[in-house]
């Protein structure tokens, strides 16, 4: 079984010299691939002359993470895909827990490693930490962070099944992403994993957590946690994705997310955080001028029940007051 490391590049030479050297030194058993995206710095050459044993894609556009991805990955012949964040720093042995699991459990189709902060090694990180889930609205979180609350690692959460892993550190079968189509490149940027997850799980497909596959990532080094077009891009692409692949009553789900989305832009606004306000309603916006190619999407999709664990965890962490995945 043949594993490529896919990292993503987009005018990102700094967060090269930074993180390619752990990858390289820590990835003897996988070939490690350069995917840039139409790059205006001097990245590329970079790789040549530093890391020139790093094979280099080069994609004619910048079509952000999804099609940036779809793009690239016609190109890597090897069994199993790991897409990796360039602010990512890997560790020793990051990669053979990963490999075992894809060969000793036929059904598990991606994989997400313990994703903790670059910043602060003892807590998890925010995208992803140790696997994601999310409720009966679409609102995602993760074991290790609810919202904006990070926990501490101490080995608390252990090797299971996950709703969705991070596309800051995804691993995932060569045949299941074709077998998916992919991401959908509509999403361009964030909670793509999510969908991409979400239609293998309606395939009766499996998600697992790796406790023994230790990176550290930066975050929001490509697009910063405070930027409306982040806010913008999570919002919308939430909708998106509920829409094509949620069971039940789509109107209602719609409805519930409208209320529930208007109270948080309201609570942009009391905050004076106008630029997210702004982005919450461009979101909605954007996702009614999708609405048919979604709804036809919906269409041609396998509805599965059972998606979510939490009903919603916008009521358990601001109303109920629940900081931590144990407390759910």
């Amino acid at each position: 079984m043949k594993i490529a490391v896919v990292i993503l590049n987009w005018n990102g030479k700094t967060l090269l010299e930074q993180f390619l050297p752990s990858v390289t030194s820590y990835s003897k058993e996988a070939t490690i691939y350069v995917a840039d995206n139409a790059s205006t710095d001097n990245s590329i050459s970079f790789i040549k002359t530093k890391y020139p044993s790093v094979k280099i894609i080069q994609n004619k556009t910048n079509g952000g993470y999804a099609k940036g991805y779809n793009d690239a990955l016609q190109h890597v012949e090897e069994d199993i895909y790991c897409l990796l964040n360039s602010d990512i720093e890997v560790t020793p042995n990051w990669l053979n827990p990963i490999l075992n699991t894809f060969k000793n459990e036929p059904q598990t189709a991606i994989i997400q490693p313990k994703i903790l902060d670059f910043k602060d090694k003892t807590k998890f990180e925010y995208a992803g930490a140790a696997g994601g889930f999310i409720d009966k609205y679409g609102y995602p979180y993760c074991r290790g962070r609810l919202f904006d609350t990070l926990e501490a690692d101490t080995n608390q959460y252990q090797n299971t099944a996950i709703f969705w892993a991070s596309g800051a550190c995804l691993f995932i079968r060569k045949s299941t992403f074709q077998s998916l189509n992919g991401f959908d490149n509509s999403f361009f940027a964030h909670m793509e994993e999510i969908d991409l997850c979400w239609r293998a799980f309606n395939l009766g497909l499996t998600t697992k957590y790796s406790n023994q596959s230790v990176v550290y990532h930066v975050g929001g080094a490509t697009l910063d946690t405070s930027s409306p077009q982040k806010t913008y891009l999570n919002f919308r692409n939430s909708l998106f994705t509920l829409t094509k692949n949620a069971k039940g009553s789509l109107f209602l789900l719609i409805f519930t997310r409208l209320i529930l989305d208007g109270v948080a832009a309201f609570r942009f606004l009391t905050q004076l955080k106008f630029g997210h306000f702004l982005a919450i309603l461009k979101a909605h916006f954007s996702y009614y001028s999708h609405l048919n190619v979604l709804l036809k999407k919906r269409e041609n999709s396998k509805q599965k029940t059972g998606y979510f664990t939490e009903k919603s965890i916008i009521w358990s962490y601001f109303v109920n007051k629940k900081r931590y995945y144990t407390q759910l």
